[in-house]
């Protein structure tokens, strides 16, 4: 049986300001979702991951075997990627002792190695070529280390703890989100790849998420709001539905299509 995916019909969505807004949500989600199940229930990191990839593959699976885009199944997949990558990156981080440096360096070979591999298969690594069960294989596979690397990165900033640099919550995020507003100008005022700064940005959201989730859910001596993780969950979920629902939800653009995606090279 063919892999190939109706060269009419991409199944990514199209990156948009809604796009970057629903994703923020999601990766803030992950990081409330995570910690409720591995630490509000005690189920331990290793548990955890084991609960959230089954998760994932269920989804992905689904999102392969989608005919076309579904904006529902796709986002899910989105918030299973970010959820599992909450639990890996503490499961690197805590269980096996390797701090949060030790972490980011292991995640971030990690997402080189997708990258490099995806590359060496296919010539490019952009999203608008994912028309195939391969390169849906290697979008998620690249997604979900990049989700698990900004993880890392967001701990690494705002902890004190396990070598972290201990910049807090809120600079943390003020960090990312200024790091976020530099590809963002790049994007409009220079020619660097559309592709390479598609995936910069991907990165760089998911520590924001990261320290706004920690912010939502940490005890107010650590500088927190003190959250109950389920309820900050299922109030993210909640604003996650009306955002799928208010923004326009569309595929991407892709050789051979009509709907547009920015992230071009």
């Amino acid at each position: 049986m063919s892999d190939a995916i109706d060269e009419n019909v991409s199944k990514v969505a199209a990156v948009t300001l809604g796009f970057w807004i629903i994703k923020i949500a999601a990766t803030t989600l992950g990081e409330t979702a995570g910690d409720w199940v591995t630490m509000s229930l005690g189920l331990g990191y290793l548990v955890g991951t084991a609960i959230f990839a089954a998760v994932m593959i269920i989804g992905v699976a689904l999102q392969i075997r989608a005919k076309q885009f579904h904006p529902v199944i796709y986002w899910t997949v989105i918030v299973a990627t970010t959820t599992l990558g909450t639990t890996m990156a503490d499961f690197a981080d805590r269980s096996i002792g390797v701090g949060y440096p030790g972490g980011v360096l292991i995640l971030l070979t990690l997402l080189f190695a997708s990258i490099a591999l995806w590359y060496w298969s296919e010539g490019t690594v952009s999203v608008n070529t994912v028309t195939t069960v391969k390169t849906e294989a290697f979008y998620w596979t690249t997604i979900l280390f990049s989700q698990t690397l900004g993880t890392a990165l967001g701990d690494w900033m705002a902890g004190t703890d396990r070598g972290g640099l201990g910049l807090g919550y809120e600079t943390s995020a003020l960090v990312f989100s200024a790091a976020i507003a530099i590809v963002a100008g790049a994007y409009f005022w220079t020619s660097i790849s559309r592709t390479t700064l598609f995936w910069a940005a991907f990165v760089l959201t998911r520590p924001l998420g990261a320290t706004l989730g920690d912010f939502l859910d940490k005890p107010l001596s650590s500088g927190g709001l003190a959250l109950s993780r389920l309820y900050a969950s299922v109030i993210l979920i909640a604003f996650i539905f009306v955002c799928v629902w208010l923004f326009p939800q569309r595929a991407g653009r892709h050789p051979g299509g009509t709907a547009t995606l920015r992230a071009r090279t």
